[in-house]
């Protein structure tokens, strides 16, 4: 059985769309990142990564215990298959421990082109049954990231019949798509813009309403909240209540949805789930999950939460409402604590007189009260209003590097 950075059987996966995230998912204790280079992921959004980029990213991984694994999962074309011999060439010479891929087309040129890296298969493969894992496992795959629609009993039953040296990762956090395992043609019919090559355009976010075509101009709401009408609009999964089952089920990694979101998410998901994962390895006999690791994930924007297709008959996966909550703002990110006195950067403004929430990359989230501030001049200051400026801030609790800095929103 692998063992992963933090001693555990059970690996936690971060997801890292830019160098900021990627360091963050280190510092918060990620077994494992992910990412991807300047072509064949499946988030344009995100800045990804360079060849120069991949190489002092698995430099930094590995110096920290971690393994990095590189997705390849688009549906290439005629004209980009003839770019990924090279493509995977390069990544096995920088030696990224794993390739994500989609397709058996692929899988092959991965197997020739980069024999050093493990071969992950995607959830943008579709795979729902034992066999079709046995199958991917015979030609080379090290690894199944099943699709999403699985329940807790399909998943257990796939682990009991493929071989114990496969490992099985599923998507625990992060936004759901309406189509199957992110197989989705709405972008691409609506906008051009092809989700299976990682430029969607989420039409199934938007509104919706029904027209009639001999009485134009007029529009009728199919079904309608105080926001607006949302047919295929997808809530967010979370997992965290339910870590045993993913355990005992027999996931191999917990993989976190969001190389398109912040360093400041990236933090707070890998906070709680390896704060979590640790916990129940320490104990499973008497494991509970602390509120204080569940608040946490009410700290970061979201979508209403649900628990997927695990549980079975209950998905609970298509929302009525296409916003996001959000209760908390990142001030501040400290850059180090010297005889008292916390040295950070701001992000967005806050008052000498506030009261902030700190998460450090290690221990309990703790708060602070805003006593004085002073400038890169030295000079007493009553806010912080300039993004990215330097402050000094007094604080008797040690605030450690790196740690977010947060605001609790004043909800009218």
């Amino acid at each position: 059985m692998a063992m992963y950075r933090h001693g555990n059987p059970t690996e936690v996966l971060s997801p890292c769309g830019e160098e900021e995230s990627l360091d963050t998912a280190l510092r918060y204790g990620a077994d494992a990142v992910y990412l991807a280079g300047k072509e064949f992921g499946m988030r344009t959004a995100s800045k990804n990564f360079d060849y120069e980029q991949i190489k002092s990213s698995v430099v930094k991984a590995h110096e920290a215990g971690a393994r990095l694994y590189v997705t390849c999962n688009t549906v290439p074309t005629n004209d980009e298959i003839k770019r990924l011999p090279q493509h995977f060439e390069i990544l096995d010479d920088i030696g990224v421990d794993a390739v994500i891929v989609a397709d058996v087309g692929v899988m092959e040129l991965a197997k020739k082109y980069a024999p050093k890296a493990d071969i992950h298969m995607s959830t943008q493969t579709g795979i729902v049954n034992y066999h079709t894992a046995n199958v991917l496992y015979n030609m080379g795959a090290k690894r199944v990231v099943l699709a999403r629609e699985l329940s807790f009993e399909n998943i257990a039953e796939i682990r009991a019949r493929v071989p114990k040296e496969l490992e099985i990762e599923c998507f625990v956090h992060g936004a759901m798509c309406v189509s199957f395992s992110g197989r989705c043609l709405i972008s691409a019919y609506m906008t051009g813009r092809d989700a299976n090559r990682g430029d969607c355009a989420q039409p199934c976010r938007w509104k919706y309403h029904l027209f009639e075509e001999n009485r134009e101009g007029q529009y009728f709401p199919v079904e309608e909240d105080g926001d607006g009408t949302y047919l295929y609009n997808s809530r967010d999964m979370c997992m965290i209540d339910y870590i045993p089952r993913l355990a005992e089920c027999g996931i191999t990694s917990f993989k976190i949805e969001g190389r398109a979101k912040s360093a400041y998410y990236t933090a707070v998901t890998t906070y709680a789930y390896r704060n979590a994962v640790d916990l129940y390895y320490k104990d499973r006999e008497n494991y509970t999950l602390p509120d204080w690791i569940r608040q946490e994930l009410d700290k970061i924007s979201h979508r209403e939460y649900s628990t997927g297709f695990f549980l079975g008959n209950e998905p609970g996966q298509v929302h009525s409402n296409g916003g996001y909550i959000r209760e908390y703002d990142v001030v501040a990110v400290c850059n180090g604590y010297e005889n008292g006195t916390a040295f950070i950067t701001q992000k967005n403004k806050f008052l000498v007189g506030d009261e902030l929430d700190v998460l450090p990359p290690k221990g309990k989230p703790f708060i602070i009260n805003v006593q004085e501030l002073y400038n890169s001049s030295g000079e007493s200051v009553s806010s912080a209003p300039h993004a990215m400026e330097k402050l000094a801030m007094p604080c008797k609790t040690e605030i450690p590097s790196g740690s977010f800095i947060r605001k609790k929103r004043v909800l009218h």
